[in-house]
């Protein structure tokens, strides 16, 4: 089984948060299974998160130690075996995904934990301890601690309570996706897995890209699926689109100009940026007396603009509303 996103990435940090990666010079089953239980317990809605093992961590970058130690065959056979065991040992049942990786020459292992189900889940604090005490774990910045108090209460209130975007959406079917959206994702990911498009079946891609839910007889593509890549998810979600409203003489103005940008999520992001550098965004040069330089000043910085525009697009249509409405002043 192919990872769904590109490695590289994954190591430097580029497309997950740092907060959501962990990497572990070697196998520590204690530690680790904290951790995986927190991120299946996914307290802030983030989208559970990956463990690298084999990986040591850059303590001033936070990303991985280049190249990466890596493991040998007998010790990836030693963390598989003992995984069987340990999976079981999370209350109720839960296995996150493993993929052998090779990276720097060197094999590692990658766990990718998605947010479950049926959370909260609970785990032995000390899992190889012969004597063990089941407890709630949650993710706090870039750490695995121990949910107490009002975070516990909060955390066993999620029960079953499912992200909107992990949600199955029983009113569409797999043919329903794109499969050419799907392609130029893994594509442009470079992931492994795009080399199975063709080969293997679309159930069988959807499904190690985490995108299908429910039995086999009846499955049913996610809310995230369809929002990432049908061509039209508004078809399915109203009002899931970029709406622009540009008021050139100020917000008091009753001039404006409005632009709707539709499509999956991520073209909406790349459309949105398109549309506002050719018609938001204006350079002023300013000459500066006895300097042969000029002055070269934006009205709004675009890395600001990216930021914004990205934010606004996935960290809400994808958790928690499917509308998303910019001004731009």
């Amino acid at each position: 089984m192919a990872l769904h996103m590109n490695l590289e990435d994954l190591l430097s940090a580029r497309t997950v948060e740092s907060d959501r990666i962990e990497f572990k010079e070697g196998w520590n089953p204690d530690a680790t299974y904290r951790s995986i239980c927190a991120f299946a317990n996914d307290f802030d809605n983030s989208g559970g998160g990956y463990i690298l093992i084999g990986v040591s961590e850059n303590p001033l970058t936070k990303t991985a130690d280049r190249p990466v130690k890596g493991l040998t065959t007998n010790e990836i056979a030693k963390i598989q075996k003992d995984m069987i065991g340990f999976n079981n040992l999370i209350k109720p049942y839960y296995a996150p995904r493993l993929f052998i990786e090779d990276i720097d020459g060197k094999n590692i292992i990658v766990l990718w934990v998605l947010a479950g189900n049926v959370r909260p889940y609970e785990v032995p604090e000390t899992i190889t301890a012969k004597h063990k005490s089941w407890k709630y774990f949650i993710r706090k910045y870039a750490s695995s601690i121990e949910a107490k108090g009002t975070d516990k209460e909060e955390l066993i209130a999620l029960t079953n309570n499912i992200p909107f975007d992990d949600r199955a959406n029983t009113h569409a079917q797999i043919d329903d996706l794109s499969m050419v959206l799907i392609q130029d994702y893994l594509r442009k990911t470079q992931s492994k897995l795009a080399a199975g498009v063709g080969k293997l079946s679309n159930p069988e891609i959807l499904h190690q890209m985490a995108l299908l839910s429910g039995p086999q007889e009846n499955l049913c593509p996610r809310n995230v699926a369809l929002m990432l890549f049908t061509e039209k998810p508004h078809s399915y979600f109203p009002y899931s689109y970029v709406e622009i409203v540009y008021f050139p003489n100020g917000a008091d103005s009753k001039e404006f100009i409005e632009k709707k940008i539709e499509g999956p999520v991520q073209q909406q992001i790349t459309d949105s940026l398109s549309w506002l550098n050719a018609n938001i965004l204006q350079e002023k040069v300013i000459k500066v007396p006895m300097q042969a330089e000029a002055l070269r000043v934006w009205n709004y910085p675009h890395v600001a603009l990216e930021e914004t525009v990205a934010n606004s697009v996935l960290c809400k249509s994808l958790h928690k509303i499917d509308y998303v409405k910019s001004f731009i002043m």
